[in-house]
């Protein structure tokens, strides 16, 4: 990555993956935690102070354990090590698809999360319930028609009511980027 000089990087190319990208003066360090050989998830230990682990959940070509499945199971896995941490990403997932037959659904993943003692920080700070979101994450194919709440910061109940300020991108300044509008969240 010729345009950024500190970062880690997971993936199976240089151009299919997930980063952490962070700016000079911040120490990051990846960390070792079980994983099954799922993609794409990465944690890692920023300034020594927190843990973060960055996702990005795909149909991984499992027939059963596609997109917010492969969230599932990281945190099957990695539940132990995980409950401290902060996670980002998209997790192509929300209420809105749940599938009443499966148990990994959103609301299971969100229900695992919470017994963990991990919540999301949008939700908790603008008081609205999942699956009724105002400010979408991802307008599909840039298609402002179609707007859905998909990404999420999460982070454990004493980081969740220490947040000062939780932001959506807008889709006005965002759309030329990305589909997928950035979160932001302050401390």
């Amino acid at each position: 990555m010729n345009w950024s000089q500190n970062y880690l990087w997971s993936g199976t190319n240089e151009n299919k993956g997930i980063g952490i990208f962070a700016k000079a003066g911040v120490q990051i360090q990846k960390l070792d935690w079980p994983d099954d050989d799922l993609k794409f998830f990465l944690p890692a230990r920023i300034n020594d102070e927190f843990d973060l682990l960055a996702c990005w959940c795909h149909g991984a070509g499992s027939p059963t354990f596609g997109y917010i499945g492969q969230l599932w199971k990281y945190i099957q896995i990695s539940n132990s090590v995980m409950g401290q941490a902060v996670l980002v990403g998209d997790f192509n997932s929300n209420k809105i698809w749940d599938v009443w037959d499966r148990w990994w659904n959103h609301s299971d993943v969100l229900n695992e999360l919470n017994k963990i003692g991990i919540r999301s920080l949008y939700h908790e700070y603008f008081e609205e319930e999942q699956g009724e979101e105002i400010s979408p994450t991802l307008f599909l194919q840039r298609n402002i028609a179609k707007p859905y709440h998909i990404d999420y910061i999460m982070a454990p109940y004493k980081t969740v009511s220490k947040c000062t300020s939780v932001k959506v991108g807008s889709h006005i300044e965002w759309l030329k980027y990305s589909d997928h509008m950035p979160l932001f969240a302050e401390w």
